[in-house]
């Protein structure tokens, strides 16, 4: 089959409601750029100077306990607080808005070796991950006050991760952050326009054409999005209509690990190296209302472009004008869709 989409175009995100610039002919450009240092893999199973495995002093001066499977804690040092002020400073200009905003976030190991991602982690290890999520996102709506829970996973160096200890955050705040504010609406939009969900009719269309599906199992999909801005981003979708990690059930939980085992297995053979992502769940808002337009999916953005080394780089026009991708996401696709789990 000829390739298509090879020359420059742009594409629609109907989650953001933006364009994305893509333009395949710059792949045959000369790369005189940064080259990055890979991080090497940690080696160790228990690591006394890391502040996250069983039994080490943390930075705040508590002590982990000698935990074996799931710990979780509040972080020592949140960037959002459950008891702010009760009002910010005055400003001398109302185009100087600012408002309190409440929060907690917690820290969520995943597994006491050290050495462990989830591309090494056994299939029942990860679902007992998959159901701490469940449980936190439960305990932190029961609250009351929080409308968001932000789930996310920064892996690497070279996305800012200060430990290589597997683990991820949680950050559940008071007001719902931009980019589910964002998809929130455009969900809403749609459902009130079409009268169905925008991610149950997206996902039939992907697997209607299926060039940009990277694996699936009964209860998810992992694709590269037709609007992808980074190389190599993934989205994983449930295959069922729900709103929140604790709707999944006790198939779709196995099923979760499934998918998140295999989407992180082929971005370590794709280079041959831990790849650096960041990943995150969007899930419903927990803000008292129903909201039906919400799909349940996943958001992985890898940074590496070329090889393990080269990286993409957020600048100049993507920044100024708007997001722009060199490899079709067709491409991008078919690339992790041909690597081993």
């Amino acid at each position: 089959m000829a390739k298509q989409w090879q020359y420059p175009h742009r594409r629609w995100n109907p989650l953001r409601r933006s364009w994305v610039l893509v333009s395949p002919h710059r792949t045959q450009r000369p790369w005189q750029g940064e080259v990055s240092k890979t991080a090497a893999p940690a080696g160790l199973t228990y690591d006394p100077e890391c502040y996250l495995c069983p039994g080490n002093s943390r930075a705040g001066g508590e002590v982990n306990p000698h935990y074996d499977q799931v710990f979780s804690f509040v972080n020592d040092y949140s960037a959002v607080l459950p008891d702010p002020p009760a009002h910010v400073d005055e400003t001398s200009s109302p185009l100087f808005a600012a408002e309190p905003i409440q929060g907690i976030c917690k820290v969520l190991c995943f597994h006491p070796d050290h050495s462990l991602t989830l591309a090494k982690m056994h299939r029942p290890d990860i679902r007992r991950v998959v159901d701490a999520w469940a449980s936190e996102t439960e305990a932190i709506a029961a609250l009351g006050w929080i409308k968001y829970a932000q789930i996310f996973e920064n892996r690497g160096a070279m996305m800012g991760a200060s430990n290589p200890h597997p683990h991820c955050q949680i950050w559940a705040t008071s007001e719902i952050p931009g980019e589910p504010a964002l998809e929130t609406d455009a969900q809403k939009s749609y459902l009130a326009e079409k009268g169905s969900c925008l991610l149950c009719d997206y996902l039939a269309a992907e697997r209607a054409a299926s060039d940009r599906i990277v694996v699936e199992n009964d209860h998810f999909t992992a694709v590269v999005p037709w609007w992808a801005v980074w190389p190599f981003e993934t989205m994983i979708l449930s295959r069922r209509h729900c709103g929140l990690l604790p709707e999944l059930d006790s198939d779709e939980r196995d099923g979760l690990a499934d998918i998140l085992k295999r989407v992180t297995s082929r971005y370590d053979h794709l280079f041959d190296v831990s790849f650096p992502y960041t990943m995150g769940f969007h899930q419903s808002p927990i803000d008292g209302a129903a909201h039906p337009e919400w799909h349940f999916h996943a958001h992985f953005y890898p940074p590496l472009l070329r090889s393990a080394t080269v990286r993409k780089f957020m600048v100049g026009f993507e920044m100024l004008g708007m997001p722009q991708r060199d490899i079709t996401p067709e491409d991008a696709a078919a690339r992790l869709r041909a690597l081993g789990d």
